[in-house]
């Protein structure tokens, strides 16, 4: 790699932890309108939070990441290097304030206390959040940290970022099923359970 690229990757890219302000934000807001038990709040924050997860999950995983995977080493280094501090708050909080807000709205029209088989459509909705939160801050979160990490160094081990890219390739891919599994159990909320 030369020394120019390697200088870009060195001095432009890091981990601005000024971001959490834009987190705790989001989380004031969450908060707010879980106290004010608004219904048109909490429908906006699941809604917007949960459009923006699903898309950029999906955009990421089936438009970015293949087109990634076939650049260049420092191409791709470039990329990753830049990318990764942004969604590394983004999608987290997304994660939480969909999830938190749906719960929240569930329980404000009354859907917990569906009895069966229609709670069945929110236990599925439950597991399909639970498990794209879990693996997305469990598995894929420290996965993207550890290869930005590796890419940032003056010699990145090759192997090391390839075998990490081969585990998160495989989950985003299950991420991308859960992503639309979620769509079809909210296009079944919004028609009627």
């Amino acid at each position: 790699m030369s020394e120019a690229v390697a200088t870009r990757v060195e001095s432009g890219s890091g981990i601005d932890l000024r971001n959490l302000i834009w987190v705790a934000l989001a989380l004031v807001v969450l908060i707010v309108a879980i106290v004010a038990d608004n219904v048109w709040a909490l429908n906006f924050l699941h809604v917007m939070c949960g459009v923006m997860w699903t898309g950029i999950d999906l955009f990421m995983g089936f438009v970015v990441g293949p087109i990634i995977r076939h650049l260049p080493f420092e191409a791709r280094r470039a990329v990753v290097v830049k990318l990764l501090p942004k969604t590394l708050f983004l999608m987290p909080t997304l994660a939480i304030v969909t999830g938190t807000a749906g719960w929240y709205h569930a329980r404000q029209l009354g859907f917990l206390d569906l009895p069966w088989p229609q709670y069945g459509w929110v236990l599925a909705a439950l597991v399909i959040v639970v498990i794209l939160t879990v693996q997305g801050i469990g598995v894929l979160l420290p996965t993207n940290l550890l290869a930005y990490l590796e890419m940032r160094k003056p010699a990145p081990d090759l192997p090391r970022i390839g075998h990490l890219m081969s585990r998160y390739i495989y989950a985003t891919a299950f991420q991308g099923v859960m992503q639309v599994a979620i769509i079809v159990v909210m296009a079944k909320f919004v028609t009627g359970i």
